[in-house]
């Protein structure tokens, strides 16, 4: 049985697989602890971290510190998009363009956004500053990459369909370009999301700007084990509300698209 995935919904048979893989992951972590198969005082069991977590929701400390990991996180993000969409589509579209900057791209890509960290502690401090520029470094070249080759896959046969209407440049760009490329930059963009929240906190781990990972790091100093664990959970879920938002809003601006008109088991 098959059923054809509409906008903002998600394949009912998916939810309740994944629930019974967290399920199943989350049992196994509870049974290890409690048989002590890991060292009991570094890995609690699932339901004291829970109660944990239940202790920390109330506070006002948890929820200015995810405040402060998405702020930065969602300017480092946004600087990424602003910059890297309008030039992947112009370094896509013009040949010349794309070949003079592919070794300079190439030479930049692979440097881990970490290594700059001393680097932008220099230059912005340990404040929010230096949060977003590794952020939008890191963001950056999966957001690019995946707008020069939405240019570079609209197929030759349709953009000649679109000149043989006696569409100009601009137009068969608006009309032809543009549309094909978007469901890539909505790819880039959701990798880019989990990538940047990665970034932010990482940031905060190592040079203590404020957010969950110093919060991370405080907990861990003051041996509090449980409520560590705690804010990494935090940290994972909302990553995963970040991408099912991006998944979401993908479905529902791009459902005309191809990309989103597939086939899904039940």
């Amino acid at each position: 049985m098959v059923e054809v995935a509409h906008p903002g919904r998600w394949p009912r048979r998916s939810f309740w697989l994944g629930l019974v893989g967290v399920l199943v992951v989350l049992v196994t972590l509870e049974l290890v602890a409690r048989f002590e198969l890991l060292p009991a005082r570094w890995f609690p069991p699932v339901t004291v971290v829970f109660g944990a977590l239940i202790e920390l929701l109330p506070t006002g400390d948890l929820w200015a510190d995810v405040g402060r990991t998405l702020q930065g996180w969602a300017l480092g993000l946004g600087l990424a998009a602003g910059l890297a969409v309008p030039l992947g589509l112009l370094i896509g579209s013009v040949e010349p363009a794309y070949r003079a900057c592919r070794a300079v791209i190439e030479f930049l890509r692979p440097i881990p956004s970490v290594a700059l960290i001393p680097a932008a502690v220099l230059l912005f401090g340990i404040g929010t500053g230096m949060k977003v520029f590794l952020v939008a470094f890191a963001a950056f070249w999966p957001i690019l990459f995946q707008a020069v080759y939405g240019v570079q896959d609209v197929s030759p046969g349709v953009k000649e369909t679109a000149r043989a209407y006696g569409l100009g440049p601009l137009a068969r760009f608006g009309r032809v370009v543009l549309p094909s490329t978007l469901a890539y930059v909505a790819t880039g963009l959701r990798i880019s999301s989990a990538i940047a929240l990665i970034l932010a906190v990482t940031a905060e781990l190592v040079v203590g700007a404020a957010g969950l990972g110093r919060a991370i790091v405080t907990a861990q100093t003051a041996a509090q084990v449980p409520r560590m664990y705690a804010l990494i959970a935090v940290t994972g879920i909302l990553g995963w509300l970040l991408s099912t938002g991006f998944h979401a809003v993908e479905a529902r601006l791009l459902h005309w698209h191809p990309a989103q008109r597939k086939e899904v088991l039940a």
